[in-house]
């Protein structure tokens, strides 16, 4: 079993997003894209049985219990999804095509045991600390309380243009750069990542600078604390 290919972030053009409960945009990665993954880490040699199923017609909802062998490790998970009905019948569409999306659903939970897109529940998690410890969306007012360490949040204008202990500069951003200007193109993150390999640096080190300076790893920085980043290493 390769670790390392296992839990490669994926980059910013493999990620989607979906509308999960309360409104809250969810990011996911697509079935063919974890299927890739375990074949590079297993050289195709894994498998993907679905041990259980059920229909709720009551809750209009399949559900499955999918099993994952890959290296002689074992991995279980449920999926589950929609049942998919005609607009004006109401009929079902396809229950199978139901139960494929359930049994995808399934082996995506059954990877991220061993790692795979594990990167987008700590990447969550670290949102939701630093939001706790101070920092807040962008939604037209600014938290301009101290967090748990003592540090204010640079607000509007005043902007942090010194160099920070990890080497980068701040673009007044702030905490985990999930801010108005969104998060940073593909472009961008290939651009750092092709400047950071000519450094001779590993993408580890790059995401912990990253996540010491913005509090996150660099595919999820926003679009300028990108732009900062590509200067720090243009200027290196």
């Amino acid at each position: 079993m390769n670790r390392e290919v296992l839990e490669q972030p994926f980059g910013p053009e493999q990620i989607k997003q979906r509308e999960g409960n309360f409104g809250k945009m969810l990011d996911y990665i697509e079935g063919h894209a974890v299927i890739q993954r375990l074949n590079d880490a297993f050289d195709a040699d894994w498998s993907f049985t679905i041990t259980h199923h059920e229909i709720l017609k009551d809750t209009d909802e399949v559900i499955v219990i999918g099993q994952l062998n890959a290296g002689g490790i074992v991995k279980s998970q449920f999926g589950s999804s929609r049942i998919t009905r005609a607009k004006e019948s109401g009929d079902i569409i396809s229950l199978a095509d139901d139960l494929k999306a359930a049994a995808t659903d399934a082996l995506k939970k059954a990877a991220t045991l061993l790692g795979v897109g594990l990167h987008l529940y700590r990447n969550e998690r670290t949102q939701g600390a630093n939001r706790q410890n101070g920092y807040q969306r962008n939604t037209g007012s600014r938290n301009n309380g101290g967090n748990a360490h003592g540090y204010n949040r640079p607000t509007g204008g005043n902007r942090n243009n010194g160099n920070s202990s990890s080497g980068y500069r701040s673009n007044g951003n702030g905490g985990n750069g999930n801010n108005s200007n969104g998060r940073l193109t593909s472009k961008q993150y290939r651009y750092i990542l092709k400047l950071n390999q000519e450094k001779g640096l590993s993408t580890a080190k790059l995401d912990q600078k990253c996540l010491e300076r913005y509090g996150t790893v660099t595919q999820y920085l926003s679009k300028n604390d990108a732009s900062a980043v590509i200067e720090h290493l243009l200027a290196g």
